[in-house]
């Protein structure tokens, strides 16, 4: 997704609107109302109810009905996806934020449920509250009467779709939502890595069968939810995949150590640090003084420096006065998530009283994950001296 803007939250959850979505709405809405007579048609055989919208159209009233089936629809998404949060919030499983974007939605939870019936209770929540809100929408097309023709057209769209909501999602397309029942399904009886890699796979047959049909059909839309359900379905295998292979490894397995640490006086000269850089083979230094750390420095810093300023320029007017820090106690895993939404490349290493007691690098987690995989699984590594095992990172997984 792109750019997201907060517009407000439901039960302290954020709901956030992509820029994607400001996109896709009026298209939605014009593609809608383009096609008031032939849509009531076919809701007409699908619901047996009678639709005279004939004539509205020619007229404003039908970019009135687009826009409000188009807003109830992602109205619907949103409810749907709050039907995951809520059964998700019940488990314990704290929700990051529900954002409504191109496709659709997604409910970002920050960890995984506990257990297999947790996540299909999850799962199931959302297209559960899809049909109710489909039957919901037919029961008040029936009470509302025939003078009220495009409300009625607009309840009849909304029922329909929501179930059809409902029915597309509980396909075994992983990662949605009918491929995290097919997950929770298989991790009943097997490791949780192995199920959901068995489910990706599925994920991404489902994804192809359905792009082909995109193509066949023309169908751009469709071909665009194939494309987003292969990536997603293989990402969130591979990072199970490597949840697998380092989930005993703390950043204090990990991390150079302080007392190891090579480190940069704050008043030293750029070419001082530079020579300094030379020496050590390291691209970025804590900077020390009598107080302890007071900054980091890294090649990126003063390689806008010119070569006539680099015996002028001290290395306190380059560094990076506030750098990233992560507990010793956290994960490899959580480790590499900060290093992405940082790009430093680097973070300080704190413990408990937050002084600094090490540095972790890109370098670090990448041996401890190529190892991880090979290895297999570590588990029950011992803690680190004078380091609290602590509370291990959540993580975010969308739905």
């Amino acid at each position: 997704m792109f750019r997201s803007y907060r517009i407000g939250s439901v039960l302290g959850i954020p709901i956030k609107l992509d820029v994607t979505f400001l996109l896709i709405l009026p298209i939605f809405a014009w593609l809608i109302a383009g096609q008031v007579v032939e849509l009531a048609v076919v809701l007409e055989v699908v619901l047996g109810t009678d639709l005279d919208v004939a004539a509205l159209e020619g007229t404003g009233w039908i970019w009135v009905l687009g826009s409000l089936a188009a807003l109830g629809l992602f109205a619907s998404v949103l409810l749907h996806e709050l039907g995951h949060s809520v059964v998700a919030l019940r488990y314990g499983v704290p929700i990051e934020s529900i954002t409504l974007w191109l496709l659709g939605g997604v409910a970002q939870l920050t960890d995984t449920p506990e257990e297999w019936h947790q996540e299909l209770a999850i799962a199931v929540a959302g297209p559960a509250v899809s049909v109710a809100i489909g039957v919901g929408s037919y029961g008040l097309l029936l009470a509302t009467p025939d003078a009220l023709e495009p409300l009625r057209f607009v309840l009849a769209y909304l029922a329909v779709m929501n179930v059809v909501l409902a029915a597309f999602n509980m396909l075994p397309g992983f990662p949605l939502d009918g491929g995290r029942v097919l997950r929770a399904l298989l991790a009943r009886n097997r490791p949780y890595e192995v199920a959901t890699a068995q489910a990706a796979r599925v994920g991404q047959l489902f994804a192809f069968v359905l792009g082909l049909f995109g193509l066949f059909t023309i169908n751009v839309f469709m071909i665009a939810i194939a494309l987003f359900v292969y990536i997603a379905a293989a990402g969130e295998a591979r990072q199970t995949a490597l949840e697998a292979a380092v989930g005993g490894v703390r950043v204090a397995d990990v991390m150079t150590p302080r007392e190891a640490l090579v480190t940069v006086d704050p008043d030293a000269t750029v070419r001082e640090l530079l020579e300094r850089m030379f020496v050590h083979r390291h691209t970025g230094f804590p900077v020390t003084d009598s107080t302890g750390v007071v900054g980091f420095v890294t090649l990126e810093d003063v390689r806008s420096v010119p070569p006539v300023e680099r015996d002028a320029r001290l290395v306190r007017d380059v560094m990076r006065r506030s750098p990233t820090t992560i507990h010793a106690s956290e994960d490899a895993i959580g480790a590499l998530l900060s290093l992405q939404r940082d790009g430093y490349g680097r973070l300080l290493v704190t413990d408990d009283r937050g002084d600094v007691v090490g540095l972790v690098t890109r370098s670090d987690l990448a041996r401890a994950l190529s190892i991880g995989m090979v290895r297999g699984r570590v588990e029950d590594l011992e803690p680190a001296p004078g380091v609290d095992e602590g509370r291990l990172p959540e993580r975010t997984h969308r739905w």
